[in-house]
């Protein structure tokens, strides 16, 4: 059977000597054995046992606390319950971990394509991608509600090009015109737009929204705080950006 000294104590589980040493002096880690020489020498058993107090300890039990749960008459079911505790927390610290370097991966690739780099331009797309979810939720809203409207509108013109018969196509332009002014005002209502210049979040006016140019991502307005007009960048708002 193996025999370790102090020192490659210390050096298995990545502790100070002086660490092994308080141990002994308190009393829960006592060397299996002294060499002739008078030499400390812990048994394979006595590693294990270093091992669960530096990990009672890196949970945050303090010595006496450790000392006490040794003396149980069955420490090993809550040391195991200790464990299972800290693997969730360790699980959780692992997926917060991933989604930090999800958004910092995110933020890398968003920033290319901002050109000169400022602490504005950084806050344009930290504020982006974090109302990024609702925006797609929005999205995906509007195109469930359109397919309908849209399946009628087209159904409506080819039907009344087969038959000559357009009533259909009035119907759908009584219901659909007054449709498609409430599904444009609703979607204005819950998107704001960032101004490259000056970096205002800001809601444009329901006319110059519904008809000005735009990209799939972007919108040709005119900024309300320095005057700017140009393309600027479509995000989730909420009531409070008017």
């Amino acid at each position: 059977m193996s025999k370790y000294t102090t020192g490659e104590m210390a050096e298995l589980c990545q502790v100070t000597v002086r660490t092994v040493q308080y141990y002994d002096s308190r009393g829960i880690l006592v060397p299996s054995e002294l060499s002739e020489g008078g030499r400390r020498l812990y048994s394979e058993d006595d590693l294990r046992l270093l091992r669960v107090i530096c990990f009672l300890r890196e949970v945050g039990l303090s010595i006496k606390t450790i000392d006490s749960l040794l003396k149980e008459e069955d420490p090993k079911s809550v040391i195991s319950i200790l464990l299972d505790q800290h693997e969730q927390v360790l699980k959780e610290e692992l997926a917060n971990s991933k989604n930090k370097m999800q958004k910092l991966e995110e933020l890398k690739r968003a920033l290319k394509g901002t050109g000169q780099l400022s602490v504005e331009s950084i806050g344009d797309v930290a504020y982006t991608m974090e109302n990024k979810n609702k925006l797609k939720k929005l999205y995906r809203t509007l195109l469930l509600t359109a397919i309908p409207v849209g399946i009628l509108q087209w159904g409506s013109i080819i039907y009344g090009f087969i038959t000559w018969t357009w009533w259909p196509f009035l119907i759908y332009l009584v219901i659909g015109v007054p449709f498609a002014i409430w599904i444009s005002k609703y979607y204005f209502k819950r998107v704001a737009y960032i101004c490259p210049q000056c970096h205002e979040v800001f809601k444009p006016r329901f006319k110059e929204a519904f008809f000005a140019n735009h990209t799939p991502r972007t919108r040709k307005l005119t900024c309300p705080k320095c005057g700017h007009k140009g393309f600027c960048v479509e995000v989730y708002g909420d009531e409070e950006h008017k």
